[in-house]
């Protein structure tokens, strides 16, 4: 009996030893993680951000700060709505004034929803652990940061009223546009005092605390955002703060955001390099690590970009074409010096309420960045890849094909009068621009004054594969539908970007080098020590004699001077350039590409909504172009294009040596897979040969020279 009792005094005396052992554990994480609590008005100062600042090419010019100094303007408790106090409460926590710092029933909630919604949407975290986190903790999960955090909360609601705690609360946390607290907040989005907050305003605020730039009333999330505010406008009546009828007021109130009046140069660029570093670095990392981004941006020139396209508004829209875009690049590097993606990102829609019904409803939308983003069917300034490609097959410029009226389709008419073959596939035979025919014409010729019926034929004679692949080497991404593209491709038949077109452009100024457009030259920490450095080295893509070829044909102003005028928009006195124009069907889509060896400048014009204009390419992109190109080349060293060397050991075919009283199509004298393999051939082969032929017949017919008619092979 006295030992059992002994046992039991044991036991007893080590259960009370562990007791007093875990207490003192306990008191002594206690004092770890509490001895240093700051003191009440730590949370009325400003935490130190380092934010991530873009800079133009010197490094001189801030273009746009991620983040940048903080809006804050610490007021009173009773500076405050009640509305944004009760909305707060209803959203993030409910039982505040009922808990101690952690709130268990909230805990055992969040996880509930959380477990039978097989989601993670809930979040058990009460007001105070929120302002203990933002304030002295990070959100990276560890057991050390959530017992630091429970400790901290159960010691801050021992010291202070939930008055206090809430105040600081409602003064400490971020809602986007680098506002922080209420007040900040308030003045950012409705341009009035924190006192002032309607319900639906306070809702609103509330609704953007989870992620605020997410939900920020500027950007794609709007409409979640403001289902989100009708959620927590449901929160607030469930819990009396509001009555039915104010609910009701409030879900039906027009919110009249304030204008995004946050500081950005170059916005359209700026937001292409920012989606880069979102990509590479995320959020968070941009926040706190304080880079220096030094993109390849030259801002005097931006700032003239801007201008001319300004100064061009009125003219534009005269003619039908509400927006437009422009790119320069140095071809040498392949560096952006200038990019606007729509004429005035700080402009409003046209019409006024067109985004209402929709996106692609408006003629003009200032925010869709065509240059980067956007894709356009190019018109004739595609034709350079098909006839860089002919080139590269063995044909020269001075090969000879015939503009003439020609039909395509080889089940339809040779004529070119019908529409449909049997098989009810559409016909075609397009028309060259001033809709004249020419007879026979050199490739030189063709390419420069941009005749449509000799490029088609040049990119038979190419090939649609093969063009398609060169255009993929210079760096068009966007043409992807192969199996879908005709012979109207050489027209502008597929879609291609600014960006890229401007970009292919640079490789024949570069003599066949591609690189891909480069917007960053350097990345550093706040430190200075560089983290990323522009490494880019050019690709070889495209023989340097055809580069030189393209560069000799489309710099040669007498020879488009028949079609575009001696003194068009395209001739820069003193100056070797090469241009393109393009203009697809109905003018929707009017380019200008033009380069210089040390520059390249893409300008699109026409409407957001595909609707045409009343003026081609020429008319109104090229005189933008000219302009800017004109300062460009005025502000460095003249320097002309290396001309390509002669062409030798070429067919007469290929060079273009036949006789003029020769009528045959090319197509007589060639395989057109293998131009420089063994001749002759046999014609027939070829199912365009009758259709080819028969145009000259006709145009010869129409000229009066029937002694020159040649009866097609087989006939």
């Amino acid at each position: 009996m006295k030992n059992k009792k002994h046992i039991w005094l044991l036991i007893l005396k080590y259960l009370a030893f562990l007791f007093l052992a875990g207490c003192l554990l306990i008191l002594a994480v206690f004092i770890y993680f509490t001895w240093n609590l700051p003191q009440p008005e730590k949370f009325t100062e400003t935490p130190f951000i380092q934010s991530t600042k873009i800079y133009d090419s010197t490094g001189k010019t801030l273009l746009y700060d991620i983040y940048g100094e903080e809006k804050r303007e610490i007021v009173s408790f009773d500076k405050i709505s009640d509305n944004l106090k009760h909305s707060v409460l209803a959203s993030e926590d409910s039982r505040f004034y009922q808990h101690g710092g952690i709130d268990p029933i909230g805990i055992l909630r969040a996880v509930w929803v959380d477990i039978t919604s097989q989601s993670k949407s809930q979040g058990g975290s009460t007001i105070t652990q929120q302002l203990i986190r933002s304030v002295y903790l990070t959100n990276q999960k560890s057991l050390s940061r959530k017992i630091r955090e429970v400790v901290l909360s159960i010691e801050l609601e021992n010291k202070y009223s939930k008055d206090q705690i809430l105040d600081w609360y409602l003064n400490q946390i971020p809602f986007g546009q680098n506002a922080y607290g209420a007040e900040a907040a308030s003045q950012t989005y409705f341009s009035k005092p924190a006192s002032d907050l309607s319900i639906a305003e306070a809702a609103v605020l509330t609704a953007m605390v989870p992620a605020p730039s997410y939900y920020s009333p500027y950007g794609p999330h709007k409409a979640e955002l403001l289902q989100s505010k009708n959620t927590i406008l449901e929160k607030m009546q469930k819990l009396e703060y509001i009555t039915p009828d104010q609910l009701k007021t409030a879900r039906a109130e027009k919110l009249n955001f304030s204008e995004n009046t946050q500081s950005i140069k170059a916005p359209d660029f700026v937001l292409y390099v920012k989606k880069y570093l979102d990509d590479k670095y995320g959020e968070n990392y941009l926040k706190e690590k304080g880079l220096r981004v030094y993109t390849t941006l030259n801002w005097d020139l931006q700032q003239f970009v801007e201008q001319t396209m300004k100064d061009a508004n009125t003219t534009n829209i005269s003619k039908g074409a509400y927006n437009a875009a422009m790119t320069v690049l140095d071809p040498r590097n392949g560096q952006i010096l200038a990019l606007v993606g729509s004429k005035d990102y700080f402009a409003d829609s046209y019409p006024a309420g067109c985004e209402d019904n929709g996106p692609g409803n408006c003629l003009f939308d200032p925010k869709y960045d065509v240059a980067t983003m956007g894709t356009r069917q190019p018109g004739s300034s595609f034709k350079p890849f098909a006839y860089a490609t002919a080139f590269e097959k063995g044909y020269t410029p001075n090969t000879v094909v015939w503009d003439t009226k020609t039909e395509f389709n080889p089940n339809c008419d040779p004529s070119g009068d019908q529409n449909t073959d049997p098989n009810g596939q559409q016909c075609y035979s397009p028309q060259d621009y001033d809709g004249k025919n020419r007879g026979p014409v050199t490739l030189r010729t063709a390419l420069n004054c941009s005749l449509n019926i000799p490029a088609v034929k040049v990119l038979y004679l190419a090939g649609i594969p093969d063009t398609l692949k060169t255009a993929g080497a210079l760096g068009i991404t966007t043409l992807t539908d192969t199996k879908n593209y005709g012979l109207s491709l050489v027209l502008g038949g597929g879609d291609v970007n600014l960006l890229e077109m401007t970009s292919a452009y640079g490789v024949f100024a570069a003599e066949g080098n591609y690189l891909p457009p480069v917007s960053i030259s350097k990345i550093t920490d706040s430190d200075g020590n560089i983290i990323e450095q522009n490494q880019t080295q050019p690709t070889k893509v495209l023989d340097t004699q055809i580069a030189r070829q393209i560069n000799d044909i489309l710099s040669d102003n007498n020879a488009r001077a028949p079609i575009f005028g001696a003194h068009s928009p395209l001739y820069l006195p003193g100056y070797q350039v090469a241009a393109k124009t393009g203009t697809t069907q109905n003018f929707v889509d009017g380019w200008t590409v033009g380069y210089t060896p040390f520059a390249v400048v893409g300008v699109w014009t026409g409407n957001n909504n595909n609707s045409p204009t009343n003026d081609e390419g020429v008319g109104i992109a090229a005189p933008m172009w000219n302009r800017i190109m004109t300062k460009i080349v005025s502000e460095n060293p003249i320097q002309s294009f290396t001309p390509p060397d002669p062409i030798t050991n070429k067919s007469p075919v290929l060079m273009g040596q036949l006789p003029a009283t020769d009528t045959h199509t090319i197509l007589y004298y060639i395989n057109k897979n293998n131009p420089e393999g063994p001749q002759p051939q046999d014609p027939t082969t070829d199912p365009q040969y009758s259709s080819w032929q028969t145009g000259i017949n006709n145009w010869l017919i129409s000229s009066g020279r029937t002694q020159d008619i040649v009866t097609p092979v087989g006939q």
